[in-house]
């Protein structure tokens, strides 16, 4: 939403740098190694450490995830400069529905009927908030209604790649036992680093109308730091995008370690409800019943997939306690992966 003149002696424009905000948010995953190695020695200078550091690995064991996470947050940067911040939050909610059918197909999972039922429903929401989008006509000064649905589209296909990225992490690097932080932080990395390199020749590539640069290419880092020249309250969001964001992941990590990971998914949740009571507070956007009614439909898919009705469901006399024990099991790393990174994000 900020604008301000760039370099070349351009006019005033809006900062759309999508790829630019992308390196800002691995530099925050980045930062969760350096918090990692700062705990490590903190913890190692005690009589007793009681911090487990993980066996060795191969880093590049997270390369995969690290391109997926990279291509799948860059689509989705492109798709919040078309679309409102709380049909953004409330989409990424569709990384359920293609989680949970590449781990059947890759993983050889079985999902719970409940988790089936949470699929469903968690398809009939994006529906509702893709169609409060189309009927709202969020065509306004800011956003034609053409960029608000290939927003929306964008975001629900970085959700496939974003889904691909969690099958992989669970396949190939969390069979070893490897520090959450370090994980997070070391993939982080490769994403600061490849997206950082890529920067040079995106600045070459020139895609035309598609960019809202005045250039037209598919990312002018030059602009996108002119920009911040002459606005340095542009500097201090995208910081703040940082810092969040690496707070985000140590704080939902500690909450997975000493609650559950259903409590940081109930959490993570209560996020999309901030940003869209935020957004309207703040005049960003018009309220819309469908939005809500689209936002309680995810919220009732999200709980029924994380199993969060079982609570529920136990004092039932007629729930038969072998069914309580059997649904009990649920996978936890695959909630902490689903709550985590529906991600992150961004």
């Amino acid at each position: 939403m900020f604008s301000a003149p760039g370099c070349y002696g351009s006019p005033n424009h809006a900062f759309s740098h999508p790829f630019v905000q992308a390196v800002g948010m691995f530099l925050g995953e980045l930062s969760c190694l350096v918090v990692f190695h700062i705990l490590l020695c903190h913890d190692r200078r005690k009589p007793e450490p009681t911090m487990d550091p993980g066996q060795s690995f191969n880093p590049l064991l997270f390369l995969p995830p690290a391109l997926c996470d990279m291509l799948g947050t860059s689509i989705m940067y492109v798709a919040l400069n078309m679309t409102s911040a709380s049909s953004f939050q409330m989409l990424r909610g569709a990384v359920i529905i293609f989680t949970g059918l590449l781990s059947v197909a890759f993983l050889g999972r079985r999902l719970q009927p409940s988790q089936w039922i949470g699929i469903l429903v968690t398809i009939l929401g994006l529906v509702v908030v893709g169609l409060a989008d189309f009927v709202s006509g969020r065509g306004d000064d800011s956003h034609k209604l053409s960029e608000v649905i290939t927003g929306d589209l964008l975001i629900i296909m970085a959700q496939i790649i974003v889904a691909v990225q969690m099958v992989l992490e669970e396949k190939f690097v969390y069979k070893h036992n490897v520090h959450p932080l370090k994980a997070v932080g070391t993939e982080g990395f490769f994403g600061f680093v490849i997206l950082t390199l890529l920067l040079i020749p995106m600045f070459y590539i020139h895609v035309g109308s598609f960019a809202d640069n005045p250039r037209q290419v598919l990312e002018d880092a030059l602009d996108a730091f002119c920009q911040i020249g002459h606005k340095p309250l542009i500097l201090l969001a995208l910081l703040g995008n940082t810092v969040s964001i690496a707070f985000f992941n140590f704080a939902g990590i500690s909450v997975t370690k000493e609650i559950s990971a259903t409590t940081r998914m109930v959490l993570d949740s209560l996020r999309t409800l901030v940003i869209w009571v935020m957004s309207l507070l703040l005049g960003w956007e018009v309220f819309h019943g469908l939005q809500i009614l689209g936002f309680i439909i995810l919220l009732v898919g999200t709980a029924l997939y994380n199993g969060l009705h079982k609570p529920l469901m136990a004092k039932l006399p007629c729930f038969p306690g072998e069914q309580r024990a059997e649904e009990g099991e649920a996978p936890e790393r695959e909630r902490l992966l689903g709550a985590g990174k529906a991600a992150n994000e961004s």
